[in-house]
């Protein structure tokens, strides 16, 4: 592993950096395996099953962003939070971006300026409670977005479950409120392509909608994120994806800037 280094950010016991080490992209896996596979119920292939490890071709191209407590430096080398970054040039390196599988990227592959996919984001249950852990995620991926240029980021974002009725109101909030500008606009693949709009919108209780929301969704939102047009069934994640893009103007502003009003000069480095 020779990745391009960021800043490394720290709080107390915590610190956020791209992992340096082959051992420390495992442990990312491993802790992805145990957030999607034993807590979420994902299906794992029988390699990942054997290994305990959530792992595809995309791992070894890309940038593995971690958050490390240093008080567990013994338990799975510490890592307690885990974002894969995946610019323009890891993609060509590995054919495709992830999010091709599910969607049409192709308004996103043609923005002009540098871009980048987020995946496999996912925090250890026992740090879950702790907004310092996803800010410092965020925050690492603000000083990653400074140093590339990054002016667009996208993903998959999931909605728990296969069932869309039972995620009606939740998909039409978002295809009603949040579609993406025709311009940036990723859409379901043919085939997989699943109808966001099922219910009115006079009929969603917007503040109610917003409390069910996903954590994660929700912070991109809060961003001026967009989805894209139709949500995906993902049945080996048991999960209903979504497509996510995000300008990074204001996590640029937002997060990078907060953090260090939060965390305070004594507790950054670099």
């Amino acid at each position: 592993m020779h990745p391009d280094p960021i800043p490394a950010l720290k709080a107390g016991s915590l610190e956020v950096r791209l992992a340096e080490t082959a051992a420390e992209v495992d442990a990312s896996q491993v802790l992805r395996y145990q957030v999607f596979y034993d807590e979420m119920g994902a299906v794992p292939t029988t390699e990942m099953a054997e290994a305990c490890r959530d792992f595809d071709v995309f791992d070894e191209v890309c940038d593995h962003l971690l958050v490390i407590d240093h008080k567990r430096d013994g338990v799975n080398a510490g890592v307690v939070g885990t974002y894969r970054l995946m610019r323009r040039e890891h993609a060509q390196k590995a054919g495709r971006f992830y999010s091709s599988s599910e969607y049409d990227i192709r308004p996103l592959l043609a923005h002009p300026k540098p871009i980048m996919e987020l995946g496999r984001s996912c925090v250890d249950l026992a740090y879950r409670a702790r907004a310092s852990t996803m800010q410092m995620l965020w925050a690492g991926i603000a000083a990653y977005v400074f140093k590339h240029g990054i002016d667009i980021m996208f993903g998959c974002a999931s909605l728990p479950g296969t069932d869309p009725s039972k995620l009606a109101l939740l998909l039409s909030y978002l295809h009603g409120h949040h579609l993406a500008p025709e311009a940036l606009r990723p859409r379901a693949l043919p085939g997989l392509y699943t109808a966001m709009n099922l219910v009115p919108l006079d009929g969603i209780d917007p503040k109610a909608v917003q409390a069910e929301m996903p954590p994660l969704i929700k912070g991109y939102l809060r961003l001026g994120g967009f989805v894209g047009d139709g949500a995906v069934i993902d049945h080996q994640f048991n999960t209903t994806d979504v497509a996510v893009v995000v300008k990074t103007d204001l996590v640029s502003e937002k997060y990078y800037k907060h953090f260090e009003r939060t965390a305070g000069p004594s507790d950054n480095t670099g």
